[in-house]
């Protein structure tokens, strides 16, 4: 089956942006509590660093672990499984459920017997 996953850089890209997003909540929390300012404020920060300490390992994990959550990054079941695929027990084939299957290069539908995308026309694998 094809899934759609994120590639390791853009993956790792996100983890950096997500820790600077986390650095940026603490400071917000520290200056808006120095400043006297209302507790929504202070609030608003620590949204901040809790969303982006979970982002950051999200993507982290995208980038080094060997199986990727689907996302962006189209790969065959045969090369790398999808984890959100089998934790929610969607084990079965493509050939088991009848479902037809993706051009690798735009993501299009197309039927089984077909040679060429009928979208962008290039040769299916």
């Amino acid at each position: 089956m094809k899934s759609i996953k994120p590639g390791r850089g853009p993956s790792m890209m996100g983890a950096f942006g997500s820790a600077a997003v986390s650095v940026f909540g603490i400071l917000w929390t520290i200056m808006a509590m120095s400043m006297g300012a209302p507790i929504f404020f202070a609030c608003f920060g620590i949204i901040f660093v809790i969303m982006g300490i979970a982002q950051t390992i999200y993507n982290f994990k995208n980038a080094m672990g060997k199986n990727r959550y689907s996302a962006f990054d189209i790969t065959d079941s045969k090369e790398e499984s999808d984890p959100l695929n089998e934790f929610f027990g969607g084990t079965q084939s493509e050939e088991a459920t009848g479902a037809k299957a993706f051009c690798p290069y735009c993501g299009a539908e197309a039927d089984e017997d077909f040679l060429y995308c009928a979208k962008c026309g290039k040769k299916l694998p």
